[in-house]
């Protein structure tokens, strides 16, 4: 089953593979944030900001779960080639 990124009802994200997909997109994209907790003060943990929610979703019409996943990949990749070809400051 494929996985998105919801706010409240609302799809915001293509559809991925997994859950660790969404997860892994949604920490590029700055929407998760660590929380320490009283009973677990030394582990922060992951969580979503706002009111963000990873769910199992149905792919839309003419949507490619996995597609989607090697293209945030591959702009990923080409994020970090960009990034190490810039001039120094």
């Amino acid at each position: 089953m494929p996985y998105a990124l919801f706010c409240h009802e609302a799809k915001l994200s293509k559809a991925y593979p997994t859950e660790a997909d969404v997860w892994k997109l949604a920490q590029q994209s700055g929407l998760v944030v660590d929380v320490v907790s009283e009973d677990e003060k030394p582990v922060p943990r992951p969580v979503l900001d706002n009111d963000y929610e990873i769910r199992a979703c149905q792919p839309d019409p003419y949507e490619d779960p996995a597609r989607n996943k090697a293209e945030a990949e591959r702009d990923a990749w080409s994020e970090v080639q960009l990034g190490s070809n810039a001039p120094p400051a």
